[in-house]
C-alpha cells in the first residue's frame, strides 16, 4: 500500500484509476483543475493504458468520453459546475440513450462564488436531465463515490454525476491506496441506430425507460448505505433533527461532536437523486422539525414532502447565497434550535466582534489584479489609449481584471466578448450610430467558444475590433498546455494549431500581430484597424496581442530584463498607476511621487512607455 497526502482532485483521480477509467477528459476550471493532471501522473507512474485530454471545451470532453463509453469501456469527464452548461446539450440527452460502459461526470461546485460568474448547484443539473447524482463530504468518500458511481452506471446503463463542492476538491486527506492496473476491456461498438441515432419516436420510449430506471435507483438510495445514513437510533421521537449532505454534512459532524450533542439526529444523503423519499420520510416522521442544511441551493429542502415541518432556506434560517462556512453552520445551528425552542449548540455570534476589530484596523481593500510584466496590461493600456470611449464587451480568463483598467465592460460567459460585441453593433446601427467597439477574449476562450461567435458576427457584418490575448497557454486555470503549442498534457506532442488560419478561416480579412510589449506599435495598429472597421468596404477587424505569459514562459516572456527607477520628474500625476496599474508600482506618502517595488517588478520595462512625464527611466 501507498499513502498520499492529496488534494481532494487527487483523491479523485485515483479513485478513477482504481475504478478502472480507461479514457478521461476535461476542460480546465477552477475548481475542477487539478483532476486531469493526477490522473496523468498517476497513470505514468504506474504506467497504465490510459487515454487522457484536455478538450477544447466541456462539450467536446463529454462527447469524447461518451463515445467510449458506449464502445464499452469506462470513461469519465471532469469540469466545474459552469462547464457542465456547456455540455448540458449532451448531458441531457445521454441519459435516455445511455450507455455501455461506466459513464461518470465529475462536476465541481464553487459555493461563494470563489472564481466563478454563478454559484449554480450541479445537482439541479442533474436533476434536469434525470441522472443520478452523488455528493461527497470528504476526499476519501468523494474517491469512494467514484468507483460506485461506476458501478452504477453499468448496472442501470445511465450516466452518473458525481458533484464535489470546492473544499472537497481543495481539501487535502491522507489517502492510501494499493496498485494500480490497466482496465484491458476492449472497444467494441454495437451497431444499434434506434438506439445510438434515435429519433424523437424512440426517445419517447427511451425516457419511459430512464424513469424506470430511476425508480429502481431511488430504492437502491433508500437502502441505509455508506452514502446515505441517518442516527436515529433506537428513539423513535426527536424534537430536533438535521438533513444535510456534501460538505455540511462533514461540519455538521464535527460540531455535534465538539458540542456532544447526541440528542440532534442526522440523516446524510450524499446520494440526494434520484432523491431517496422512504428514508426521508421515515427520518422526517421521526423528528418535530427537520433543518436542511445544504449547498448551494434548495435540492433535498424541494423534495421533502412536510413542508411545515421543514426549516432551511425556505423559513429564512439558511441564506439564499454564499459558502456555507462552519461559522455559518454554527449560526444557522443555533439559530434553528432557539427557535425551535431547544438548547443552542453555543452562544457564537458568527464572529461579530472580530469582524468588528478587524473593521476598526483600517486595512487597505485591494483587488485582484494582473501579474507584474502581464503582457495583457501593456494590450489594455494601448486599447484604452487609441479609442478610450469605445464600448469593451470581454470574457471569463485572467484578462477579465482588465476591469481595473476600465477596458473591460460586460463579462457574461465564455465567448461572450465577441457575442455582446454583435450584439451591441446590431443594438447601435439600428439607431443609425456607428460605435466603436473592442472585444478582448484570450487564445483558449476564443478556440473554446469564440469561433463559433466570430463566424456569426463575421456572416452577419457586424462591425467591430476583436483583440485575441494570445499568451500561448491556458494561465487562469493552472498553466495547462494551449492547442498552439502542439504539445499534450501527457507530454506527447500535438499537432499544433495556428490561430490566424481559425482566425481566417471564419472570413475574416484584416488582421495583425502585435507585440503588446511594443504599446506605440499597438496603439498605431487599432487605429488603422478602427479605419477599416469603418470602412464601407470593411468589416471586422482582428488583432492578435501575442507575448508569452509571465509566468508559464519566465525567460522567454522577458528575454532582457530591465531595471527600472523614477526620476525626479516624477510630478505624482497617478497616471502610471491609475492606467497601467502594475502591483510594483506604488505612492510613497513621504515623498509624494511614485516609487518602484523591486521585490514585485518583473523588469519588463513596460512602464517606461507609460510614463507622460518621462520620469521612469531604466537604470
Amino acid at each position: 500500500m501507498k499513502e498520499e497526502f492529496l488534494l481532494g482532485n487527487g483523491a479523485m483521480a485515483i479513485g478513477l484509476l482504481e475504478a478502472g477509467c480507461q479514457i478521461m477528459t476535461s476542460y480546465p476550471g477552477t475548481p475542477s483543475s487539478e483532476i486531469l493532471p493526477e490522473v496523468v501522473r498517476f497513470s505514468k507512474a504506474n504506467k497504465l493504458n490510459t487515454s487522457i485530454e484536455w478538450s477544447i471545451n466541456e462539450k467536446v470532453a463529454f462527447d469524447n468520453a461518451f463515445a467510449g463509453a458506449i464502445s464499452g469501456k469506462r470513461a469519465a469527464c471532469c469540469m466545474k459546475m459552469v462547464g457542465l452548461n456547456v455540455a448540458a446539450d449532451s448531458f441531457m440527452s445521454a441519459a435516455y440513450i445511455g450507455n455501455i460502459g461506466g459513464l461518470v461526470i465529475i462536476s465541481c461546485d464553487d459555493p461563494g462564488p470563489h472564481s466563478s460568474q454563478t454559484e449554480q448547484d450541479s445537482r439541479l443539473m442533474a436533476r434536469l436531465a434525470k441522472v443520478p447524482v452523488l455528493d461527497p463530504s470528504s476526499p476519501e468518500e468523494a474517491r469512494e463515490m467514484i468507483k460506485f458511481a461506476f458501478e452504477l452506471s453499468e448496472e442501470y446503463q445511465v450516466p452518473v454525476l458525481v458533484r464535489p463542492a470546492i473544499r472537497v476538491c481543495h481539501a487535502r486527506q491522507n489517502i492510501r491506496y494499493g496498485a494500480l492496473e490497466s482496465n484491458m476491456t476492449k472497444a467494441d461498438f454495437k451497431k444499434e441506430p434506434t438506439r445510438w441515432a434515435s429519433t424523437p419516436k424512440f426517445r419517447f420510449v427511451q425516457h419511459k425507460a430512464l424513469n424506470e430506471k430511476h425508480v429502481k435507483i431511488s430504492e437502491k438510495f433508500n437502502t441505509l448505505s455508506p452514502f446515505n445514513v441517518h442516527t436515529l437510533g433506537k428513539k423513535k421521537s426527536h424534537a430536533f433533527g438535521v438533513i444535510t449532505g456534501g460538505v455540511p454534512s462533514s461540519v455538521v459532524k464535527d460540531l455535534l461532536e465538539e458540542y456532544d450533542r447526541k440528542d440532534i439526529p442526522v440523516l446524510k444523503l450524499g446520494a440526494p437523486y434520484p432523491f431517496p423519499e422512504k428514508l426521508a420520510d421515515e427520518f422526517m416522521a421521526a423528528c418535530d422539525k427537520v433543518l436542511v442544511i445544504e449547498e448551494t441551493d434548495t435540492v433535498i429542502e424541494y423534495m421533502l414532502r412536510d413542508k411545515v415541518k421543514t426549516l432551511g432556506r425556505f423559513s429564512g434560517h439558511v441564506p439564499m447565497e454564499g459558502e456555507l462556512v462552519p461559522e455559518k453552520i454554527e449560526v444557522i445551528l443555533n439559530k434553528a434550535l432557539a427557535d425551535c425552542k431547544q438548547n443552542p449548540l453555543s452562544d457564537f455570534d458568527g464572529g461579530k466582534e472580530a469582524f468588528a476589530l478587524v473593521g476598526e484596523l483600517g486595512l487597505p481593500l485591494r483587488k485582484p489584479t494582473l501579474c507584474p510584466g502581464c503582457p495583457h496590461r501593456a494590450s489594455f493600456y494601448s486599447i484604452r489609449k487609441a479609442m478610450p470611449k469605445a464600448i469593451f464587451p470581454s470574457d471569463i480568463g485572467c484578462y477579465t481584471l482588465g476591469s481595473n483598467l476600465g477596458v473591460v465592460d460586460t463579462v457574461l460567459d465564455m465567448g461572450a466578448g465577441i457575442t455582446m460585441a454583435s450584439g451591441f453593433w446590431n443594438a447601435y446601427i439600428q439607431d443609425g450610430v456607428k460605435k466603436p467597439i473592442i472585444a478582448t477574449l484570450g487564445d483558449s476562450t476564443f478556440f473554446h467558444s469564440g469561433t463559433t461567435a466570430l463566424i456569426n458576427a463575421v456572416y452577419n457584418d457586424s462591425r467591430f475590433i476583436l483583440v485575441i490575448l494570445d499568451n500561448g497557454i491556458t494561465a487562469m486555470t493552472g498553466m495547462q498546455p494551449a492547442i498552439t503549442q502542439g504539445l499534450r498534457v501527457d507530454g506527447r506532442k500535438g499537432n499544433p494549431v495556428s490561430l490566424e488560419g481559425v482566425v481566417e478561416g471564419c472570413g475574416v480579412k484584416y488582421l495583425k500581430v502585435v507585440d503588446p510589449f511594443d504599446t506605440k506599435n499597438m496603439i498605431k495598429v487599432i487605429k488603422k484597424a478602427a479605419e477599416y472597421v469603418n470602412d464601407p468596404e470593411g468589416g471586422i477587424a482582428v488583432i492578435i496581442s501575442r507575448h508569452p505569459c509571465v509566468i508559464g514562459f519566465k525567460d522567454a516572456a522577458i528575454p532582457e530584463k530591465m531595471t527600472v527607477t523614477v526620476s525626479d520628474e516624477c510630478t505624482d500625476c497617478g497616471f502610471c498607476r491609475d492606467r497601467f496599474e502594475c502591483p510594483a508600482l506604488f505612492r510613497n506618502p513621504e515623498t509624494e511621487k511614485t516609487e518602484i517595488n523591486t521585490v514585485l517588478c518583473a523588469e519588463c520595462g513596460v512602464c517606461i512607455q507609460v510614463c507622460p512625464q518621462k520620469a521612469i527611466e531604466k537604470v
